[in-house]
């Protein structure tokens, strides 16, 4: 199953293998998109379906150094690159937007901008900066309605964008602990508000920012990540939390959402997501479904035929293998990822892995 052909939504994937979306930080100019970036995208494009690192949908999500953003037409122009380096080799592409709220470095951030979140709690820990090396995160600002209202106008506008970019849609990160699930997890979350206090109000970004998203560019080019069971950044388990997922996939099915992406970070050390709370997720959703975490080949198609899922997402497998799908086909052995190469500039270990034969 894993290389049948797939119809998601309104695109024809050429088989159900996902490549995940995975930082890669080499937006080296202002948060711009690149030609290297469109090389290495367009490496991976045998992939049923590629979604991108996250990006940015504000200044003021820019957490990361060198992460890349879509909130200006510098940033269109950029992803034009990438978009059609994918899809000149036929593949498809989805952008995932990602604004990191308050898990941010302060030398990360352009000018202007600032850090934010649905409280002023600051994450623990530090952050990676070029200028300054590791600093502690920033306090952020905690939002108000109009500051909650706007971001999800940003979402909106940047999902508009990815379009005109020729991106064939965009996927919520609502995962990880980033802006989306800060507002979902009760540990993060600690308004009383209507944005937080019970698991309806804690839905209300998300939704929110699924509702506009689908107003901007249509439910069939919007799907969202969630990581229900995840403990980056601060997030972890709490209390009623398989409840409110269910009832927020509910309303994000009544949407009619592309797709829903859950990850399981067991393989990283996280508390799996209950086998159970899959299956509702699955069940409480009526398009598509990916799973997330850990998968090799074998158990990605074990998945698939047991009807848990509809794709499977790969991660690092990915970054070590341009040429995945046609690994798994050949049955051959994969190439290892370099790890101290993953977040720096440049073509070391991002486009020069080699491929079968070479």
């Amino acid at each position: 199953m894993l290389f049948d052909r797939y119809t998601l939504g309104q695109l024809g994937l050429s088989n159900r293998i996902v490549m995940s979306p995975m930082t890669r930080s080499r937006a080296t100019d202002a948060n711009t998109p690149n030609a290297l970036m469109a090389r290495y995208y367009g490496q991976r494009a045998s992939a049923g379906l590629i979604i991108t690192e996250g990006v940015s949908p504000s200044p003021n999500g820019l957490g990361y150094a060198r992460i890349p953003g879509l909130f200006k037409q510098d940033h269109v122009q950029g992803w034009k690159l990438v978009a059609d380096a994918v899809h000149a080799k036929g593949g498809k592409i989805v952008l995932q937007l990602m604004h990191c709220g308050r898990v941010v470095g302060a030398a990360n951030l352009p000018s202007g901008a600032k850090a934010v979140g649905p409280t002023s709690a600051t994450l623990e820990g530090e952050m990676y900066t070029d200028a300054h090396g590791m600093q502690p995160h920033v306090q952020p600002h905690a939002m108000s309605q109009e500051d909650i209202t706007a971001a999800v106008a940003e979402y909106a506008h940047a999902a508009t964008l990815a379009v005109e970019a020729g991106i064939d849609g965009v996927e919520l990160h609502a995962a990880n602990g980033y802006l989306i699930e800060q507002f979902l997890n009760a540990n993060v979350n600690t308004r009383t508000d209507g944005c937080g206090g019970s698991p309806a109000h804690r839905n209300r970004f998300a939704l929110e920012v699924a509702r506009a998203s689908v107003a901007a560019i249509g439910a069939q080019r919007v799907g969202i990540r969630l990581s229900p069971y995840g403990v980056f950044n601060g997030s972890g388990g709490f209390a009623e939390v398989d409840a409110q997922y269910e009832s927020l996939v509910q309303a994000l099915s009544a949407m009619g959402l592309l797709y829903v992406h859950l990850l399981d970070h067991s393989s990283m050390g996280a508390p799996a997501v209950p086998a159970e709370l899959k299956a509702k997720l699955r069940s409480a959703f009526r398009g598509s479904f990916i799973l997330a975490g850990g998968y090799d080949q074998a158990s990605a198609e074990a998945a698939l035929v047991a009807g848990q899922a509809d794709l499977i997402g790969f991660g690092r497998p990915f970054i070590a293998n341009p040429d995945l799908v046609e690994r798994f086909k050949a049955h051959a052995a994969l190439n290892a990822p370099d790890i101290a190469t993953f977040y720096i500039p440049g073509e070391k270990g991002y486009t020069d892995y080699p491929t079968l034969g070479n």
